[in-house]
């Protein structure tokens, strides 16, 4: 009796360290998913706000700021005209809001690039007092590589408040690609016509060994048949004899 009693008390012990270790731990699980979450606010939005007024702002959240850039804008001075993250985003605090400062208005004189280089352009940009923006290009018939076509803002707009200009620059025209032609059995000048047709050269022709009923037409070619070619490619022709 005395052995079963040990027993039954060391059992009730057990369960009940058991229950302690259980609470203990799923109170552990619920403190790690609270501290977690709370670390995470809410971006508020901090545009039109003035840099100072931001900061205090995100700072009340545990948030820090940090300033990108400053350009001019039709803003006032010293507003914050844009934010990264977004307004509404969820963040850990401690983390800083990337934001972009209003310069206040400065009406630059807008220059015009259009057909100077855009090695031009960019000193004229840079004597105008703006920065180049993006550049993209494109092939176009009868203008010249390297010149500029467009630019935004136009200088039609005779001034602006950004400080950035995009072009769009000449590749020059396109060159012309055509699709090489069979010549197999063609006699030599039929094979010259042809070639010509597509704006291809002929370069040599080739006296090859072939069977008597292929002598004297072509019987290969130096560019397969199907391939891609552009304009002024030299093509050599083998020619049965």
């Amino acid at each position: 009796m005395h052995l079963r009693s040990s027993l039954q008390f060391w059992a009730r012990v057990a369960v009940r360290i058991f229950i302690l270790l259980a609470v203990a731990f799923l109170s552990m699980l619920a403190a790690i998913r609270l501290t977690i979450h709370g670390r995470e606010v809410k971006v508020p939005d901090v545009t039109k706000l003035r840099a100072g007024d931001a900061q205090q702002r995100l700072e009340v959240l545990g948030l820090g700021i940090r300033i990108e850039d400053r350009v001019y804008s039709p803003q006032a001075r010293d507003i914050v005209i844009r934010q990264s993250p977004k307004p509404g985003e969820s963040v850990r605090t401690g983390q800083r809001v990337h934001v972009v400062i209003s310069l206040g208005t400065q009406a630059l004189p807008i220059p015009d690039l259009v057909g100077k280089t855009e090695r031009a352009a960019r000193i004229g940009l840079l004597e105008a007092g703006m920065q180049l923006g993006r550049v993209s290009s494109a092939h176009l018939e009868g203008q010249d590589p390297d010149s500029v076509l467009q630019q935004d803002p136009p200088s039609s707009a005779k001034s602006t408040h950004s400080p950035r200009m995009d072009l769009l620059v000449s590749q020059g025209s396109a060159e012309a690609a055509y699709v090489m032609p069979d010549l197999i059995g063609l006699v030599p000048v039929d094979a010259q016509r042809r070639l010509n047709g597509a704006g291809l050269v002929l370069g040599k022709f080739i006296s090859v060994s072939a069977p008597p009923e292929r002598r004297g037409s072509v019987v290969g070619q130096s560019v397969p048949r199907g391939s891609r070619v552009v304009s002024g490619t030299v093509v050599d022709v083998q020619i049965g004899g």
